[in-house]
């Protein structure tokens, strides 16, 4: 695509799920683009090339690129590709005073993309505050400095709404700006609430586990102060506050994608990255959501589940998200303006509803399931759909809680016996009511985004035929759900992270 062409282009967090697709995506469509820095967290030149060897060009993401280059392909990333090594909750991104790449950056850069962040619902307060609000803040500064810059893309989250209800608009917030009229967000209040608490614990003398979960506490406790549910989405909207308050007049756009699955289409369809399980226990965040409830499903483990059976997920492929940023920048280029917000979404043109999800779930693993270690496929069922937190914790409580509070007591009746096994069982019982906490605003979703803007960027995509031909697919409203899921993204889960 010539838009792309000639381009030197900043992306952050290179070795996240978005901006691997992003990268893979400008190497194959367009060669010719000048350079492609690409920001990772490292503390060198070496580290940086072994992280982005191992986390991005040796994933199957890249066999297209691999296949249409060959033995060329070191060469073009060679030539196309410089890994500054940095990190983003630092001022100046983290690069060093000496360091070559200040001036350069500064010189050449045309355009920033900043995908860094942290995605964990129960990350601690002060790694997603560091991540996702004050690296927008190092981020925007520095995009300040550079003498060439056209436009930065920040890539954050549709869920910054919280949860409201209704039609979400794509407008900005404004510094300080709080979702249940709670006054008095002051980003450096929150830094120095979270410099004082760590002072504390360590004084107190905390072990590293507890100064975490004290940290991930915070976060939750801070969020729900000002009208948020958990600490990434909350960070998140402190991180749109500051860059919309800084920029000044750097030409701004904003990106706020829903949940991200695999790709739709590009470079094939289906590629997806791995879910995290502790122990037995799914450890899921936003954009892995639907994955792990899968993946659980699948193996057998997942056999109830709460949700509102007509609640909307809003889902959306990754290579449309990576599409819509690309999409955008051009339309910047033709059309400029100073800070505008695209949903990235399907709720309002292409919705799926929970009811949907289990469905094609329970008609894929029945008719092709897993295989355990003994060789044997493992039976699913229906699932157990509870469609309040009432009910399902009822259900939680006779199933499970009064199991462990018996064997409690047999534990202290036979001198501590069982305290082992206790302690395990009450820290998986604990963990669980945590997620399904966390997780409860994204279960019983009652909103639907609108994009309006992106919808605009659709049908300028219409004058541009040779573009769909390029693979540029950004609507909705061409995905066959059931076909999505039993050909593409259940398929690609399958073959790329439960193998």
């Amino acid at each position: 695509m010539e838009f792309l062409e000639n381009k030197s282009i900043l992306i952050t967090g290179a070795t996240g799920f978005l901006a691997k697709i992003l990268v893979e995506k400008i190497l194959r469509v367009q060669p010719n683009v000048k350079k492609l820095y690409l920001l990772l967290r490292a503390d060198d030149e070496i580290t940086a090339k072994k992280r982005f060897h191992n986390e991005v060009v040796e994933k199957a993401l890249f066999q297209v690129l691999k296949k249409k280059h060959g033995a060329n392909l070191n060469t073009l990333i060679s030539e196309k590709i410089c890994l500054v090594p940095g990190e983003i909750s630092l001022p100046q991104m983290g690069l060093k005073h000496d360091s070559i790449w200040i001036d350069k950056l500064k010189s050449q850069v045309e355009i920033i993309i900043n995908l860094a962040a942290t995605t964990n619902f129960d990350e601690r307060y002060d790694v997603a505050l560091g991540t996702n609000a004050l690296g927008a803040k190092h981020v925007i500064n520095f995009a300040k400095q550079c003498s060439n810059l056209k436009l930065v893309v920040h890539v954050s989250t549709a869920y910054v709404s919280g949860e409201r209800e209704g039609l979400i608009m794509e407008t900005p917030y404004k510094m300080g700006e709080s979702l249940n009229w709670f006054k008095g967000l002051d980003i450096e209040v929150e830094q120095m609430v979270i410099e004082d608490k760590l002072k504390q614990l360590k004084e107190d003398g905390a072990t590293n586990e507890t100064i975490t979960l004290a940290m991930k506490d915070l976060g939750l406790e801070r969020s729900k102060l000002y009208g948020w549910p958990n600490t990434y989405v909350f960070t998140k909207a402190m991180g749109e506050m500051i860059i919309g308050d800084l920029k000044d007049e750097v030409p701004l756009i904003v990106i706020r994608p829903t949940i991200v699955t695999s790709t739709y289409k590009e470079p094939f369809p289906g590629w997806i990255e791995g879910v995290r399980i502790w122990g037995q226990t799914l450890c899921i965040n936003l954009c892995r959501t639907i994955d792990s409830l899968i993946v659980g499903y699948a193996k057998g483990k997942l056999t109830c589940f709460v949700a509102g059976i007509n609640s909307i997920i809003d889902l959306i492929p990754a290579d449309m998200v990576v599409n819509t940023i690309i999409m955008a920048m051009m339309v910047h280029k033709l059309q400029p303006s100073n800070h505008i917000i695209y949903h990235v979404g399907s709720s309002k043109r292409n919705p799926i509803k929970h009811a949907d999800f289990q469905r094609f779930n329970y008609q894929y693993f029945t008719k092709k399931p897993l295989i355990d270690r003994d060789g044997n496929a493992i039976k699913v069922g229906k699932v157990t759909l509870f469609d309040d937190m009432t009910n399902f914790h009822r259900y939680i409580a006779i199933r499970y809680l009064f199991f462990l509070k018996g064997l409690e007591i047999m534990n202290m009746a036979f001198c501590h016996s069982f305290q082992d096994k206790c302690i395990t069982m009450r820290r998986k019982f604990n963990l669980v009511l945590r997620l399904i906490d966390l997780y409860r605003p994204y279960l019983f979703f009652n909103a639907i985004f609108d994009d309006t803007n992106t919808e605009r960027l659709r049908k300028e995509l219409q004058n541009y035929k040779e573009m769909t031909k390029e693979g540029l697919f950004m609507d909705p409203k061409e995905i066959n759900w059931e076909d999505y899921f039993m050909n593409v993204h259940i398929p690609g889960l399958v073959k790329h992270v439960i193998k």
